[in-house]
C-alpha cells in the first residue's frame, strides 16, 4: 500500500480545495434512449496529466486506482464490449488483492445476458403522394427505445401526413396540436422556435431537452409515429443517434419486444419515433416553410415506415465481492455498497481525445468502494457482512443494478442498506446531494437518511446536504436514474450520495486531472464511517 494509506479511513485528513463551478447540464428527457453531449465548447483542451492537481494526503491510492479505471486503455468502458469486460477484470483484480471474497456466479463476476438490437438493412421510410407514386425518405434515424420502463415501440407504422408545426400553445394562436388531429396519424413536429421568438426563448425551445417536452405532449394523443425535425442546439442529437443506432440498444435478453408485446398487447406500443433535419423542399414540410410555419395536413397522402431490427444476445458483467461478518447471529445481513463501473465508450474527439474517460462519472464511486473495502479489511470485522456491487449499464439504463437485484447472489431481503455512490468526486468541496430517504417508495428510506445525518455530524468536517432531488417531484427524476432506485423497488432502504453534474459531465473531458482529490477522500470518508455504523447496528435500518 503506498505511503500515507496505511491508516484506517478514521485518520483519513480532510483538505479544503477551491470550489469547481459547474452549470446545470440539460438532457434530453427521463427515458430518452440518447446521450446528449453538453458542457463546454469542443475548443476546450483538457489539462495534461502529467501535471494533476496537488493530491492530498491519504489520496494517493485513490489517484493510483482512478488513473487506471479512467485510462485510454479502456476506451470509456462501454457497456457490452470487449473493453468492459477488461474494466471489471481490473476490478476484481483488485477486490481480490485486497483479501475481498468473490460473490459473483464466476467468482468475481455476476455474468449478465443483454440483447444488442441494431437496425436493418431492411428499414424502410416510403411516401405515397397524391398521384399514387411512392418515394423512399432517407436521412431519417429511428429511435430504437424511449426507455426500459415503457412499453416496446413500433416497428411498423402507416398513416397519413400532418404537420404540427412546433408543438406548442402560441399566444393568440391557440394549441398546435389542437389544429390537426393526431390519433393514427404521422405527426411531424419542429423542435424549434417561430421566427418571432426572441433568442432567450429560441435557445430553450431549440435545446435538446425540448425534445422530451413535445414528446410527452404528443405521445399522449396516440399517434402511429412522429418525426422530430431537429434545429438549433438539438441538430446534434441527430449526429448522436447515428452513433447510438451503429452502437445498438441493449437491454436485459430474457425481456425481449415480442415477451413484453404479449404481455401488454399490441395497443400499448409507444408510438414510432423518428428523428430528421427539416430542409427546404422536404415533402415532409409545407411548402413555404419556413415562411409558412402554421399547422397542417400535407399533400402527401400517407408514410409507411418499417423498422427492420436485428438482434443478438451478448454477455456483460457484474462485480461482485464482500467481506463476512464476524457475528454469527448478523453475519447473514448485508450492508451493501454500489457505483456503475460503464461510461460512454469512444465519442467524437475533442483536442485529438476522443475516450470518454468518465473519470468522475463513474471512476470516482468505484474507487471509494475500493478504498472503503481496503479500510474495512484491515480493522475489526464489523458484525453484519459488507456487500460490494460494481454494477454495469448505467449509463444504458441501469441493466447491471436491475439484473443484480432480480438475480441477487445473496438473499435480496437479507440487504440490510444500499449506499450507492455516483459522481462524488467534483463541486464545492463540503457540498454533496442526498437522494434516497425522502423520495423512496412506503418511507423505508427515512430512517436510513437520519442515520446518514448522525454519521455526518461525527466527521471532523461535516458535509452540507443538499435534498433537493429528493423529493417526488424532482423534475429531474434523479433517484429514478440512479442505481439505487431497482433496490428501492425490492423493499431495500437505499441512499445516493453524489455531488451532481459539472461542465465536464458525459465530455470526453472528464478526466483524473479534474477529480478533487480531497472531496473525494472525504467522500469515501464518510461511506466508511457509514457503512461501519449499519454494519455494526443492532437493528437493520
Amino acid at each position: 500500500m503506498p505511503p500515507g494509506c496505511s491508516s484506517p479511513l478514521r485518520s483519513w485528513p480532510v483538505v479544503r480545495r477551491r470550489v469547481m463551478r459547474w452549470s446545470p447540464v440539460r438532457l434530453v428527457g427521463p427515458g430518452l434512449a440518447l446521450t446528449v453531449a453538453c458542457g463546454p465548447p469542443a475548443t476546450v483542451a483538457p489539462p495534461s496529466l502529467d501535471a494533476p492537481d496537488p493530491v492530498p494526503p491519504g489520496a494517493v491510492e485513490l489517484r493510483r486506482d482512478l488513473l487506471v479505471l479512467a485510462s485510454d486503455s479502456f476506451r470509456g468502458r462501454e457497456t457490452g464490449t470487449p473493453d468492459e469486460r477488461r474494466a471489471a477484470e481490473f476490478l476484481a483484480s483488485r477486490a481480490a488483492a485486497t483479501g475481498l471474497s468473490p460473490a459473483g456466479d464466476s467468482g468475481y463476476i455476476q455474468r449478465i445476458p443483454l440483447t444488442r438490437t441494431t437496425v436493418g438493412s431492411g428499414t424502410r421510410f416510403i411516401l405515397r403522394d397524391s398521384h399514387g407514386e411512392t418515394h423512399t425518405l432517407t436521412g431519417l434515424r429511428p429511435l430504437l427505445e424511449l426507455g426500459p420502463d415503457l412499453p416496446p415501440m413500433r416497428r411498423h407504422a402507416e398513416g397519413a401526413i400532418v404537420f404540427a408545426g412546433f408543438g406548442l400553445e402560441r399566444p393568440g394562436n391557440g394549441d398546435d396540436l389542437a389544429h390537426v388531429p393526431i390519433a393514427g396519424r404521422v405527426v411531424v413536429v419542429v423542435n424549434g422556435a417561430p421566427s418571432t421568438s426572441d433568442a432567450t426563448r429560441r435557445a430553450a425551445l431549440e435545446s435538446p431537452a425540448s425534445i422530451a417536452v413535445r414528446l410527452q405532449r404528443i405521445l399522449p394523443l396516440h399517434p402511429a409515429a412522429v418525426i422530430m425535425l431537429l434545429t438549433g442546439a438539438s441538430a446534434d442529437v441527430y449526429e448522436s443517434a447515428a452513433r447510438s443506432l451503429a452502437r445498438g440498444a441493449l437491454r436485459a435478453a430474457d425481456a425481449t419486444d415480442g415477451q413484453r408485446i404479449a404481455a401488454s398487447g399490441p395497443a400499448s406500443e409507444t408510438p414510432l419515433v423518428v428523428l430528421g433535419l427539416p430542409t427546404r423542399g422536404s415533402p415532409l414540410l409545407p411548402p413555404h416553410w419556413p415562411r409558412d410555419d402554421r399547422p397542417q395536413p400535407l399533400h402527401v397522402q400517407r408514410l409507411t415506415a418499417t423498422v427492420d431490427v436485428e438482434e443478438r444476445v451478448i454477455e456483460s458483467y457484474n462485480v461482485v465481492a464482500t467481506i463476512p461478518g464476524r457475528d454469527t447471529a448478523r453475519r447473514r445481513t448485508w450492508v451493501a455498497l454500489g457505483a456503475h463501473y460503464d461510461h460512454l465508450g469512444v465519442q467524437p474527439p475533442v483536442r485529438g481525445d476522443s475516450v470518454a474517460h468518465g473519470a468522475d462519472d463513474d471512476g470516482s464511486g468505484c474507487v471509494a468502494l475500493l478504498a472503503v473495502a481496503r479500510r474495512m479489511s484491515e480493522g475489526p470485522r464489523p458484525s453484519r457482512s459488507i456487500l460490494f456491487v460494481w454494477h454495469t449499464g448505467e449509463e444504458k439504463g441501469l441493466l447491471g443494478s436491475a439484473y443484480f437485484t432480480a438475480h441477487p447472489t445473496v438473499p435480496i431481503d437479507s440487504i440490510v442498506a444500499l449506499i450507492d455512490a455516483d459522481m462524488i468526486g467534483r463541486n464545492a468541496p463540503d457540498s454533496l446531494y442526498v437522494v434516497g430517504p425522502g423520495t423512496a417508495p412506503r418511507d423505508r428510506s427515512r430512517t436510513l437518511g437520519a442515520i446518514v445525518d448522525s454519521v455526518n455530524a461525527t466527521l471532523p468536517t461535516p458535509f452540507l446536504f443538499n435534498r433537493t432531488w429528493d423529493v417526488p417531484t424532482d423534475p429531474r427524476r434523479i433517484y429514478y436514474r440512479a442505481d439505487s432506485y431497482p433496490y428501492g423497488e425490492h423493499g431495500v432502504p437505499v441512499v445516493l450520495l453524489t455531488s451532481g453534474p459539472h461542465a465536464d459531465y458525459h465530455q470526453v473531458t472528464d478526466i483524473p486531472a479534474r477529480v478533487d482529490y480531497a472531496k473525494l477522500t472525504h467522500v469515501a470518508r464518510l461511506m466508511f464511517a457509514l457503512t461501519d455504523a449499519l454494519a455494526n447496528r443492532a437493528v437493520r435500518p
